[in-house]
């Protein structure tokens, strides 16, 4: 790579379903949060190479009772960012609920509370689309057959142009079983380009799907479809779903994401144009006349490719080191489930002070609402960080851990005896329980430094310096990181004693650093 090209993925971690709009010289990035708060995360570029996170459009998930215990896979789905009428438009599809939509007049906000636009099972990937020639609005999404037994097809809307209803019960506007070889039609984006409407929408599922695009005269249809991004013969499995977006100078690019397992949904970036080329047409209809979009290499994934020709920015990626200064914990953080009172403390001095929740699911952190994480980085590195155990409760504990259908944690536990010992403990994705990775051991000034080095094919070693003059000791056996469903593994913080009454103390941590290895 050379100061002209960039890399993909310029997002390595997960980042997942991303959507992208421009406003003037700056790029708008945001991605699917599911059950973790605060979620909508916002992402901010001038050069489509380099992203910074910038905040949070949605404070907690609604409703608050149904978000107060880990839902990894339920909440905030696949998301589109849009803006129009001087302000900034999130929607977004939860399962369960319905669609929603939030607004603001700036970035950083304020955003409104969520407004559900239209209330149902199954109802995913809302994107709106205001026709600037006409002053209509519209609305496509798709559909979630876990809830409702609908999938491969997207329904159309006309919608109010304040955004907050639909005008009609909406029609079926492009049905994938109609399509010969397509299945799991998904994750539409709506466009008006060049006197047609576009629909960008995946296909074929998230680890070996294509990127097709679909185009009407009329919003309601008929489509004719192309497939115009599949892997062919690269290493990127499934690139699709993604947004795209028009550069100040007329370029156009292609954000999208690949799944890469334990990593979750990473971001790439794609050169695109329109012409002729590129694309596989399953339809005849599609062999008639009019440009399309040509994303990457003719229609594969490019690994590497000129940066677009906007003002060099120098390098940046989203924040993962935090010193907690007064015990606030940076943007890049997310509970697993809405935060509760007094989680985390602030003070005068540095580092992170976590409350040991009680909890009757001390046992098995995926069922706990108060861990503290952030996405597990897909290139190989090493999580450091320091803790205190500042609790007598005994059975109180705290630590550092990975976190997926299965997990792997260290840390220090207080013991009936009053000692503190450092503690290394994992489940597999079936367990109900955790179990002991590593024989307990003395931790004799009540802290330790813990590390995680992850590698290739996100393989954990866990490790431990407990102050007692040996440095850094391994723990265990290597631990190989898992997804959840839908959700990358996570690397977490936390702090938690077993059920009772009272306050069980706090933990502090400080310095947390990631490395690269």
């Amino acid at each position: 790579m050379t100061s002209e090209t960039y890399r993909n993925p310029i997002l390595d971690a997960d980042w997942s379903d991303p959507d992208v709009v421009r406003v003037g010289d700056d790029f708008y990035l945001t991605a699917s949060s599911f059950g973790r708060a605060p979620g909508l995360p916002l992402l901010h570029s001038r050069d489509l190479v380099n992203w910074t996170l910038v905040g949070h459009a949605l404070e907690r998930l609604e409703p608050a009772a149904e978000f107060d215990r880990p839902r990894h896979d339920c909440g905030v789905w696949a998301p589109s960012l849009r803006y129009h009428d001087e302000r900034f438009w999130i929607f977004w599809g939860d399962p369960d609920q319905g669609i929603f939509q939030i607004n603001a007049p700036q970035i950083r906000g304020p955003w409104t509370r969520p407004h559900l636009l239209k209330e149902g099972k199954g109802l995913i990937d809302p994107c709106p689309l205001w026709d600037e020639e006409t002053g209509e609005a519209y609305l496509v999404h798709a559909w979630a057959k876990s809830r409702s037994g609908v999938k491969n097809r997207l329904t159309g809307h006309r919608m109010r142009p304040d955004g907050t209803g639909l005008l009609d019960e909406g029609k079926v506007i492009v049905d994938g079983d109609r399509i010969p070889g397509w299945f799991t039609l998904e994750g539409p984006k709506l466009y008006r380009h060049d006197g047609w409407f576009w629909i960008l929408a995946p296909a074929g599922g998230v680890e070996t799907g294509w990127q097709g695009a679909f185009r009407s005269r009329g919003f309601f249809g008929p489509y004719e479809e192309r497939i115009v991004l599949e892997q062919k013969d690269t290493d990127v499995n499934g690139p699709h779903q993604g947004g795209w977006v028009r550069t100040p100078s007329g370029e156009d690019w292609f954000l999208h994401f690949q799944q890469r397992g334990a990593y979750g949904r990473v971001v790439h970036l794609q050169p695109m144009r329109w012409g002729h080329g590129g694309g596989t047409s399953r339809s005849s209809e599609a062999e008639s006349g009019g440009d399309w979009p040509v994303i990457g290499d003719d229609g594969a994934p490019v690994a590497e490719h000129r940066r677009p020709a906007l003002p060099p920015q120098p390098p940046a990626a989203p924040a993962t080191d935090d010193d907690f200064p007064g015990g606030r914990y940076g943007r890049q953080w997310q509970w697993t489930a809405n935060p509760g009172d007094g989680w985390a403390t602030q003070h005068s001095g540095d580092g992170l002070r976590l409350t040991c929740v009680r909890s009757a699911d001390a046992h098995d952190l995926r069922k706990l609402p108060h861990v503290l994480t952030q996405r597990l980085p897909g290139t190989p590195c090493a999580a450091e960080v320091e803790l205190r155990l500042d609790s007598d409760e005994p059975g109180a504990r705290a630590g550092l851990a990975v976190l997926g259908d299965a997990f792997g944690w260290i840390g220090l536990q207080r013991g009936t005896d009053g000692t503190v010992h450092l503690v290394h403990r994992f489940a597999e994705a079936v367990a109900e329980r955790e179990r002991d990775a590593a024989h307990p051991r003395i931790a004799p000034e009540g802290r330790a430094r813990l590390r995680i080095e992850i590698g290739a094919g996100a393989r954990c070693r866990f490790s431990a310096d407990v102050g007692d003059g040996d440095g850094f000791r391994p723990s265990g056996p290597v631990f190989t990181a898992t997804p959840w469903r839908w959700v990358g593994a996570l690397l977490g913080l936390f702090a938690l004693a077993p059920a009772g009454q009272g306050h069980a103390g706090t933990a502090a941590f400080t310095r947390f650093r990631i490395t690269a290895s």
